[in-house]
């Protein structure tokens, strides 16, 4: 199979002149994690993710009879987005299936840049499949959202202004699902300067590209399971396992919870909105997947089209994470004063009482006793820890300790 180079990269940052934002590379002082973090903001890219590199390159190349056919595409959401946006603007009619799961922001965001959208039942893979019976009925033509390769050198582009941003990085992350993104980095990077790492992060229910590179094969996941729309694919394409395989030094996976935690990270150290494939190069640096000790690592948060409604509970999940949310239950007796108790040592340890519930009716307990569930916002799990020794020593019984659930 033929790689693709450099070259067509630089042309693609030709045609993406005026159209896709030089995003800034910022230097996240604040974020834990063993490496010196730089932060590429495709979250700021014109529509929230780098998507739009691809999808204009490979859209601008089309001949004036295809153009006048059509388009169809497929995506979870930034695809669609990015195809949108370079069709309109082009004058061409699009058409993105995307699944009927996928956030309703994605969904009106590309119906706005004027795109027809078409919901299909299941997942990604599930819409791509629908995507291609409709492109052999109409005859427009199909705009793959990783697996084609001047979509994977538009999203290259991204590869040749970090490098030209931070010229002693020693290291990228790239969130990975189809492997488009990470293909064209790692071909920029390692042609560029070989000595710079290249890593891929995947989410741990969706990992196809770990899972292939590991094998030596391509491999189709039995379902891609994460709140990570952007990177759940099933089945990378034969194109990105091969340039991925040449130019990618490892792979790692990351959490539901890290990617929360990555997320809610952002938000309070970088004020930064980023989707939850956006996050996941962020959750490999900071929970140290990868050998990163001192090193110039630059993370690309790859998108920022998260739905609010996520947010809100991914913001839960971080603070659990985090040590910031728990619930405490606590054995009492039934009596005058107890609760009083309680709430004096959680307050003198620091930490912030937000909901209160007794439980008199469980079978299992004396007549006289009662469960006291108390949910607290705290700093860390170490002043968590704090409070549940003080409590002890008071001679309080702590039955549970779980997270908090809002």
């Amino acid at each position: 199979m033929n790689m693709l180079t450099l070259d067509k990269i630089y042309q693609a940052a030709f045609t993406l002149k005026g159209v896709a934002r030089r995003t800034d590379l910022l230097h996240a002082v604040n974020l834990p994690g063993e490496a010196e973090i730089y932060l590429k903001s495709e979250n700021l890219q014109v529509t929230g993710s780098f998507k739009l590199r691809g999808a204009y390159n490979k859209i601008s190349s089309l001949t004036e009879e295809q153009k006048a056919a059509g388009i169809i595409a497929c995506s979870a959401g930034n695809h669609a987005q990015g195809v949108a946006l370079a069709a309109t603007r082009m004058g061409i009619r699009s058409v993105v299936c995307m699944p009927d799961g996928a956030p309703i922001s994605k969904v009106e965001a590309t119906k706005r840049l004027g795109a027809e959208v078409v919901l299909v039942k299941g997942g990604y893979d599930d819409a791509h499949a629908y995507a291609i019976e409709l492109q052999k009925k109409t005859g427009a033509t199909f705009i793959h959202p990783f697996n084609d390769e001047l979509v994977i050198a538009g999203q290259g582009t991204i590869g040749l202004e970090i490098l030209d941003q931070l010229p002693d990085v020693d290291a990228v992350i790239v969130p990975v699902g189809g492997g488009g993104l990470i293909s064209g980095v790692a071909c920029a990077v390692k042609n560029l300067n070989p000595n710079v790492k290249v890593y891929g992060v995947q989410a741990a229910g969706a990992p196809s590209m770990a899972n292939s590179q590991r094998d030596g094969r391509i491999v189709t996941l039995d379902s891609a399971a994460t709140f990570a729309d952007g990177i759940a694919v099933k089945t990378p394409g034969d194109l990105t396992f091969a340039m991925t395989r040449a130019y990618v030094d490892d792979i790692v996976t990351v959490s539901e919870d890290e990617t929360a935690a990555a997320i809610l990270a952002l938000i309070e150290q970088q004020k930064l909105i980023a989707e939850g494939a956006g996050a996941v190069s962020v959750a490999a640096a900071i929970f140290n997947k990868l050998p990163l000790a001192g090193k110039k690592t630059v993370c690309i948060v790859s998108g920022g089209n998260i739905d609010v409604n996520i947010l809100s509970r991914v913001i839960t999940r971080g603070l659990v994470m985090g040590g910031r949310n728990s619930v405490l239950q606590i054995a009492l007796e039934d009596k005058p004063g107890q609760l009083l108790g309680v709430s004096e040592i959680i307050s003198r340890c620091g930490g912030n009482v937000v909901s209160v519930h007794h439980e008199r009716s469980d079978a299992n307990m004396a007549i006289s006793s009662c469960f006291l569930k108390i949910g607290m916002e705290t700093r860390d799990f170490a002043q968590i820890q704090t409070i549940k020794d003080e409590l002890t020593r008071a001679g309080f019984h702590i039955v549970t300790d779980r997270i908090q659930e809002n």
